[in-house]
């Protein structure tokens, strides 16, 4: 069997990540993630009301747990919805 040579991509169209998104909780200087601020809490959910991935929020590991968890009180608490009203 033959196999076939491969090119390397140049690297203006390589998958490289780029730079990494850094956490706005961390440059803000917040400490605990409030569960009661809802409506900043909604910018980190989709639009079927998920919570969204570190990876698209940004968000360091220690911000991400604290924001899923603001967001399960404030489901509980009736402050967020559990899924979107579409």
């Amino acid at each position: 069997m033959v196999k076939q040579r491969t090119t390397r991509r140049p690297k203006s169209q390589s998958f490289s990540p780029g730079r990494r998104k850094s956490c706005s909780f961390c440059r803000a200087k917040i400490d605990r993630i409030d569960y009661k601020d809802y409506q900043s809490l909604r910018r980190f959910l989709s639009d079927k009301g998920k919570v969204r991935s570190r990876r698209i929020t940004g968000a360091c590991r220690r911000h991400q747990n604290q924001l899923a968890n603001a967001v399960k009180r404030a489901r509980e608490l009736a402050l967020l919805p559990y899924v979107s009203e579409r």
